[in-house]
């Protein structure tokens, strides 16, 4: 006769403990963000900051973020579809608007805290591998503003676009600790990175390389993917001026807020704007009726079967 082990039994369940909420959500690693957050003791209750970056279907969410008690606390952020102030009105969630964004949210970032001017930065991204460093001041040494990158659950493969906010970020003059090995370019097998690639990356390059392709091969395709570029008149030699261009804007001001052209809906028309969205609750009788109807095509099926 064989014996089954009784694993569940009252002392297992009286141990038990629930794993947190977001865990059973599938939407938080603690393991990684215990060692995000965790401080040194002899920083004395200094805060820890973390370059938070996520990505959307239509937009990209950068934040610097640092943990309390409490819960954690936002010092800046900046969004994709921000860019739109600074000329960029498409492709805003890819590798070049990811930098954008991160640019854009350490210029915000310094410029809150008044190092703006002190850590400016790479303000020519020539695409090579470099971190902030400290500087001299009259007062002495003064070390760049410094935060960790938060990935979140994004896969950290070579190339990947939060490594561009990252790029984007550490440009914009805040030390943030990582090497070459995940940027586009890097060569695996020399262990070099190809600055010129990575420019190509941070000024929308390979957008504009595909632009052109799809224009010599495929000009049906081009014309539908690349609808709105057309329309605003941007072609694949415009590309590059377009983000360069940004760059500048960001670093001359980075709090400019983006306004529309189009008209806006007063309170009643997102009303019946979110209505549509919503599905239409039905009565206790519609829904007895609802049944009523399925059971009779039921046995009208079943009698023809007969």
């Amino acid at each position: 006769m064989a014996f089954h082990k009784v694993v569940k039994n009252s002392a297992y369940y009286s141990r038990f403990q629930t794993k947190f909420k977001r865990r059973r959500q599938g939407k938080t690693d603690y393991f990684a963000r215990k060692r995000l957050i965790a401080q040194a003791k002899n920083k004395y209750n200094t805060p820890k900051y973390r370059l938070v970056v996520r990505f959307s279907n239509r937009d990209i969410i950068t934040q610097m973020v640092s943990s309390e008690i409490t819960g954690d606390k936002i010092l800046a952020s900046a969004y994709s579809h921000e860019l739109r102030a600074y000329g960029i009105n498409h492709g805003l969630t890819n590798w070049a608007a990811a930098y954008a964004t991160g640019l854009l949210l350490a210029r915000r970032t310094l410029s809150k805290l008044g190092l703006d001017e002190q850590f400016p930065g790479v303000e020519e991204p020539d695409g090579e591998y470099t971190l902030a460093e400290a500087i001299e001041t009259d007062d002495g040494e003064r070390r760049p503003f410094k935060a960790f990158l938060d990935v979140g659950l994004a896969r950290t493969s070579t190339g990947a676009r939060v490594f561009g906010a990252m790029k984007g970020a550490s440009d914009g003059g805040i030390l943030i600790p990582h090497s070459e090995k995940r940027y586009p370019g890097y060569d695996i097998e020399t262990n070099e990175l190809d600055a010129e690639t990575l420019k190509r990356y941070i000024f929308g390059g390979h957008v504009a390389e595909y632009m052109e392709l799809l224009a010599d091969d495929d000009e049906e395709r081009y014309n539908s993917q690349f609808q709105k570029y057309i329309e605003d008149d941007i072609d694949a030699d415009g590309v590059e001026d377009l983000y360069a261009e940004a760059h500048a804007a960001i670093r001359e001001d980075p709090w400019k807020k983006y306004v529309s052209d189009a008209p806006k809906k007063t309170k009643e028309e997102w009303k019946a704007e979110s209505k549509k969205h919503r599905p239409v609750r039905l009565t206790l009788e519609q829904r007895k009726a609802n049944v009523q109807a399925r059971i009779a095509e039921i046995r009208e099926q079943e009698e023809d079967e007969e």
